[in-house]
Protein backbone atom coordinates (compact mmCIF):
# COMPACT_ATOMS: atom_id res chain seq x y z
CA UNK A 1 0.00 0.00 0.00
CA UNK A 2 1.07 3.57 -0.72
CA UNK A 3 0.01 6.42 1.56
CA UNK A 4 -0.20 10.01 0.35
CA UNK A 5 -0.19 12.76 2.96
CA UNK A 6 -1.04 15.82 0.94
CA UNK A 7 -3.28 18.43 -0.57
CA UNK A 8 -6.63 18.15 -2.30
CA UNK A 9 -7.71 21.07 -4.48
CA UNK A 10 -10.33 21.76 -7.08
CA UNK A 11 -8.50 22.95 -10.20
CA UNK A 12 -10.17 25.86 -11.98
CA UNK A 13 -8.61 25.65 -15.44
CA UNK A 14 -8.72 28.36 -18.10
CA UNK A 15 -7.40 27.51 -21.58
CA UNK A 16 -5.92 30.40 -23.58
CA UNK A 17 -3.90 30.93 -26.74
CA UNK A 18 -1.21 32.77 -24.81
CA UNK A 19 -1.03 33.38 -21.06
CA UNK A 20 -1.57 37.03 -20.06
CA UNK A 21 1.31 39.25 -18.98
CA UNK A 22 0.94 41.34 -15.84
CA UNK A 23 -1.87 43.86 -16.30
CA UNK A 24 -3.06 42.20 -19.51
CA UNK A 25 -6.52 40.76 -20.15
CA UNK A 26 -6.91 37.96 -22.69
CA UNK A 27 -9.89 35.95 -23.89
CA UNK A 28 -9.81 32.24 -23.12
CA UNK A 29 -11.45 29.62 -25.26
CA UNK A 30 -12.53 27.11 -22.58
CA UNK A 31 -12.93 26.59 -18.81
CA UNK A 32 -13.10 23.40 -16.73
CA UNK A 33 -13.21 22.39 -13.06
CA UNK A 34 -11.04 19.30 -12.48
CA UNK A 35 -10.19 17.50 -9.21
CA UNK A 36 -6.55 18.16 -8.34
CA UNK A 37 -4.06 19.18 -5.68
CA UNK A 38 -0.59 17.64 -5.71
CA UNK A 39 -1.50 15.12 -3.01
CA UNK A 40 -4.74 13.98 -4.60
CA UNK A 41 -3.05 13.90 -8.02
CA UNK A 42 -0.30 11.61 -6.75
CA UNK A 43 -2.83 9.38 -5.01
CA UNK A 44 -4.86 8.96 -8.20
CA UNK A 45 -1.71 8.45 -10.30
CA UNK A 46 -0.51 5.69 -7.97
CA UNK A 47 -3.92 4.03 -7.89
CA UNK A 48 -4.21 4.04 -11.68
CA UNK A 49 -0.69 2.67 -11.93
CA UNK A 50 -1.78 -0.37 -9.94
CA UNK A 51 -1.30 0.31 -6.21
CA UNK A 52 -3.60 0.24 -3.22
CA UNK A 53 -3.56 3.85 -2.03
CA UNK A 54 -4.65 5.64 1.15
CA UNK A 55 -5.12 9.41 0.97
CA UNK A 56 -4.55 11.47 4.13
CA UNK A 57 -5.61 15.11 3.96
CA UNK A 58 -8.55 17.51 4.26
CA UNK A 59 -11.32 19.16 2.26
CA UNK A 60 -13.89 21.78 3.21
CA UNK A 61 -17.60 21.27 3.81
CA UNK A 62 -18.48 22.77 0.43
CA UNK A 63 -19.43 21.28 -2.92
CA UNK A 64 -15.83 21.11 -4.13
CA UNK A 65 -14.95 18.94 -1.12
CA UNK A 66 -17.71 16.48 -1.95
CA UNK A 67 -16.60 16.34 -5.58
CA UNK A 68 -12.99 15.65 -4.60
CA UNK A 69 -14.00 12.84 -2.24
CA UNK A 70 -16.04 11.26 -5.03
CA UNK A 71 -13.23 11.59 -7.58
CA UNK A 72 -10.72 9.92 -5.27
CA UNK A 73 -13.13 7.13 -4.42
CA UNK A 74 -13.95 6.49 -8.07
CA UNK A 75 -10.20 6.21 -8.80
CA UNK A 76 -9.97 3.46 -6.19
CA UNK A 77 -8.31 5.54 -3.46
CA UNK A 78 -9.12 4.84 0.21
CA UNK A 79 -10.47 8.14 1.60
CA UNK A 80 -11.04 7.17 5.21
CA UNK A 81 -8.18 9.52 6.09
CA UNK A 82 -9.71 12.48 4.20
CA UNK A 83 -10.97 14.89 6.87
CA UNK A 84 -13.86 17.31 6.34
CA UNK A 85 -13.20 20.72 7.87
CA UNK A 86 -15.48 23.76 8.22
CA UNK A 87 -14.93 26.27 5.42
CA UNK A 88 -13.67 26.12 1.86
CA UNK A 89 -11.82 23.40 0.02
CA UNK A 90 -8.45 24.33 -1.49
CA UNK A 91 -8.47 25.57 -5.07
CA UNK A 92 -5.87 26.00 -7.80
CA UNK A 93 -6.38 28.58 -10.53
CA UNK A 94 -4.56 27.25 -13.61
CA UNK A 95 -3.94 28.94 -16.96
CA UNK A 96 -2.97 26.55 -19.78
CA UNK A 97 -1.68 27.98 -23.07
CA UNK A 98 -1.83 26.44 -26.54
CA UNK A 99 1.74 25.14 -26.20
CA UNK A 100 0.75 23.06 -23.17
CA UNK A 101 2.53 25.30 -20.64
CA UNK A 102 0.82 26.35 -17.44
CA UNK A 103 0.91 28.81 -14.56
CA UNK A 104 -0.81 28.09 -11.25
CA UNK A 105 -2.08 30.00 -8.19
CA UNK A 106 -2.99 27.84 -5.18
CA UNK A 107 -5.33 28.93 -2.35
CA UNK A 108 -4.91 26.33 0.44
CA UNK A 109 -8.36 26.39 2.10
CA UNK A 110 -8.84 23.24 4.21
CA UNK A 111 -5.33 22.07 3.33
CA UNK A 112 -4.02 24.76 5.66
CA UNK A 113 -5.57 22.99 8.65
CA UNK A 114 -3.49 19.80 8.21
CA UNK A 115 -0.72 20.57 10.69
CA UNK A 116 0.13 16.94 11.42
CA UNK A 117 -0.98 13.32 10.96
CA UNK A 118 -3.71 11.97 13.23
CA UNK A 119 -3.31 8.70 15.10
CA UNK A 120 -5.18 6.94 12.29
CA UNK A 121 -2.92 8.62 9.72
CA UNK A 122 0.18 7.41 11.53
CA UNK A 123 -1.16 3.86 11.63
CA UNK A 124 -1.81 3.99 7.87
CA UNK A 125 1.69 5.34 7.23
CA UNK A 126 3.24 2.56 9.33
CA UNK A 127 1.45 -0.08 7.20
CA UNK A 128 2.63 1.44 3.94
CA UNK A 129 5.28 0.47 1.41
CA UNK A 130 5.89 4.16 0.67
CA UNK A 131 4.76 7.62 1.77
CA UNK A 132 4.35 10.42 -0.76
CA UNK A 133 4.68 14.04 0.41
CA UNK A 134 4.51 17.47 -1.22
CA UNK A 135 4.62 21.05 0.12
CA UNK A 136 1.02 22.25 -0.28
CA UNK A 137 0.30 21.46 3.39
CA UNK A 138 1.76 23.33 6.39
CA UNK A 139 5.44 22.46 6.76
CA UNK A 140 5.03 21.19 10.32
CA UNK A 141 2.53 18.62 9.11
CA UNK A 142 4.80 17.45 6.30
CA UNK A 143 7.73 17.10 8.71
CA UNK A 144 5.65 15.15 11.23
CA UNK A 145 4.41 12.74 8.57
CA UNK A 146 7.94 12.19 7.21
CA UNK A 147 9.27 11.48 10.69
CA UNK A 148 6.43 9.04 11.38
CA UNK A 149 7.38 7.15 8.22
CA UNK A 150 11.05 7.21 9.17
CA UNK A 151 10.29 5.64 12.56
CA UNK A 152 8.41 2.83 10.78
CA UNK A 153 11.16 2.43 8.15
CA UNK A 154 8.78 3.43 5.35
CA UNK A 155 10.44 5.03 2.28
CA UNK A 156 9.53 8.72 1.91
CA UNK A 157 9.21 10.41 -1.51
CA UNK A 158 9.15 14.21 -1.36
CA UNK A 159 8.01 16.44 -4.21
CA UNK A 160 9.40 19.84 -3.08
CA UNK A 161 6.69 21.97 -4.65
CA UNK A 162 5.94 24.77 -4.27
CA UNK A 163 9.71 25.20 -3.85
CA UNK A 164 10.76 26.66 -0.51
CA UNK A 165 13.59 26.23 2.00
CA UNK A 166 13.54 22.69 3.40
CA UNK A 167 14.24 22.18 7.12
CA UNK A 168 16.97 19.70 8.03
CA UNK A 169 14.51 17.58 10.02
CA UNK A 170 12.48 17.01 6.85
CA UNK A 171 15.47 16.23 4.65
CA UNK A 172 16.76 13.85 7.28
CA UNK A 173 13.58 11.76 6.98
CA UNK A 174 13.34 11.80 3.17
CA UNK A 175 14.47 8.77 1.17
CA UNK A 176 13.98 10.14 -2.35
CA UNK A 177 13.47 13.78 -3.34
CA UNK A 178 11.85 14.37 -6.76
CA UNK A 179 12.04 18.01 -7.90
CA UNK A 180 11.84 19.33 -11.42
CA UNK A 181 14.92 21.18 -12.66
CA UNK A 182 13.57 24.61 -11.58
CA UNK A 183 12.74 23.39 -8.08
CA UNK A 184 16.14 21.69 -7.81
CA UNK A 185 17.88 24.97 -8.67
CA UNK A 186 15.70 26.94 -6.23
CA UNK A 187 16.34 24.51 -3.36
CA UNK A 188 20.09 24.16 -3.88
CA UNK A 189 20.99 27.57 -5.30
CA UNK A 190 22.97 25.68 -7.94
CA UNK A 191 22.43 25.99 -11.69
CA UNK A 192 22.43 22.99 -14.00
CA UNK A 193 20.62 19.73 -13.14
CA UNK A 194 23.83 17.68 -12.80
CA UNK A 195 25.26 20.17 -10.29
CA UNK A 196 21.94 20.43 -8.45
CA UNK A 197 21.78 16.63 -8.24
CA UNK A 198 25.15 16.48 -6.50
CA UNK A 199 24.07 19.22 -4.09
CA UNK A 200 20.86 17.37 -3.24
CA UNK A 201 22.78 14.17 -2.53
CA UNK A 202 24.58 15.99 0.26
CA UNK A 203 21.20 16.13 2.02
CA UNK A 204 19.19 13.02 0.98
CA UNK A 205 19.89 9.40 0.04
CA UNK A 206 18.45 9.58 -3.49
CA UNK A 207 17.34 12.30 -5.88
CA UNK A 208 15.44 12.27 -9.16
CA UNK A 209 15.32 15.51 -11.14
CA UNK A 210 12.62 15.55 -13.80
CA UNK A 211 13.64 17.41 -16.96
CA UNK A 212 10.43 17.55 -18.99
CA UNK A 213 11.08 16.56 -22.58
CA UNK A 214 14.70 15.77 -21.66
CA UNK A 215 13.67 12.91 -19.38
CA UNK A 216 14.90 12.40 -15.82
CA UNK A 217 18.22 12.37 -13.98
CA UNK A 218 18.82 10.07 -10.99
CA UNK A 219 21.56 9.87 -8.41
CA UNK A 220 22.21 8.04 -5.15
CA UNK A 221 24.78 8.52 -2.42
CA UNK A 222 26.07 5.06 -3.33
CA UNK A 223 27.46 6.63 -6.51
CA UNK A 224 24.86 5.34 -8.98
CA UNK A 225 23.86 7.80 -11.71
CA UNK A 226 21.22 7.31 -14.41
CA UNK A 227 19.62 9.42 -17.13
CA UNK A 228 16.39 8.15 -18.66
CA UNK A 229 15.04 9.85 -21.81
CA UNK A 230 11.46 11.00 -22.15
CA UNK A 231 9.20 9.57 -24.82
CA UNK A 232 8.99 11.91 -27.86
CA UNK A 233 5.40 13.16 -27.61
CA UNK A 234 3.44 16.32 -28.41
CA UNK A 235 2.42 17.95 -25.12
CA UNK A 236 -1.18 19.13 -24.90
CA UNK A 237 -1.21 19.99 -21.17
CA UNK A 238 1.70 19.45 -18.77
CA UNK A 239 -0.40 19.98 -15.63
CA UNK A 240 0.31 17.17 -13.10
CA UNK A 241 2.91 15.45 -15.28
CA UNK A 242 5.29 15.56 -12.32
CA UNK A 243 2.65 14.12 -9.98
CA UNK A 244 1.98 11.33 -12.46
CA UNK A 245 5.71 10.60 -12.58
CA UNK A 246 6.07 10.41 -8.80
CA UNK A 247 2.98 8.25 -8.30
CA UNK A 248 4.11 5.77 -10.95
CA UNK A 249 7.71 5.79 -9.67
CA UNK A 250 6.61 4.90 -6.13
CA UNK A 251 4.43 2.08 -7.45
CA UNK A 252 7.24 0.59 -9.51
CA UNK A 253 9.73 0.80 -6.65
CA UNK A 254 7.23 -0.69 -4.15
CA UNK A 255 6.86 -3.64 -6.54
CA UNK A 256 10.59 -4.26 -6.34
CA UNK A 257 11.62 -2.95 -9.76
CA UNK A 258 15.16 -1.64 -10.15
CA UNK A 259 15.60 2.11 -10.42
CA UNK A 260 16.22 2.22 -14.17
CA UNK A 261 13.10 0.16 -14.89
CA UNK A 262 11.10 2.22 -12.39
CA UNK A 263 12.22 5.47 -14.01
CA UNK A 264 11.17 4.22 -17.45
CA UNK A 265 7.78 3.18 -16.05
CA UNK A 266 7.34 6.63 -14.47
CA UNK A 267 8.57 8.51 -17.54
CA UNK A 268 6.15 6.59 -19.74
CA UNK A 269 3.25 7.39 -17.40
CA UNK A 270 4.17 11.09 -17.48
CA UNK A 271 4.50 11.07 -21.27
CA UNK A 272 1.01 9.62 -21.61
CA UNK A 273 -0.41 12.22 -19.21
CA UNK A 274 0.87 15.28 -21.11
CA UNK A 275 -1.00 14.15 -24.22
CA UNK A 276 -4.33 14.74 -22.42
CA UNK A 277 -5.93 17.74 -20.78
CA UNK A 278 -6.33 18.17 -17.05
CA UNK A 279 -4.60 16.90 -13.93
CA UNK A 280 -6.16 13.76 -12.48
CA UNK A 281 -8.18 13.28 -15.66
CA UNK A 282 -4.98 12.89 -17.73
CA UNK A 283 -3.37 10.08 -15.72
CA UNK A 284 -2.92 6.72 -17.46
CA UNK A 285 -3.97 3.30 -16.20
CA UNK A 286 -1.47 0.53 -15.59
CA UNK A 287 -2.64 -1.21 -18.75
CA UNK A 288 -1.92 1.92 -20.79
CA UNK A 289 1.54 2.33 -19.24
CA UNK A 290 2.51 -1.29 -19.89
CA UNK A 291 1.19 -1.18 -23.45
CA UNK A 292 3.26 1.95 -24.16
CA UNK A 293 6.38 0.29 -22.70
CA UNK A 294 6.00 -2.84 -24.87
Amino acid sequence: MISVFGSANMDLVAYVGQAPARGETVTGHRFRTIPGGKGANQAIAAARAGAQVAFLGAVGDDGFGAELRTALTEAGVDVRGLRQMPGSTGIAHIVVDDDGGNSIIVVPGANGTVTGPSGEDMAAIARSDALLLQLELPMEGVVAAAQAAQVSRVPVYLTPAPARPLPPELLGAVTTIVPNEHEAAAITGVSGPENALEALLQQVQEAVITLGSDGALYGARSGERLRVPAAPVKAVDTTAAGDTFVGALAVARAEGRGMEEALRFASTAAALSVQREGASTSMPTRHEIENALN
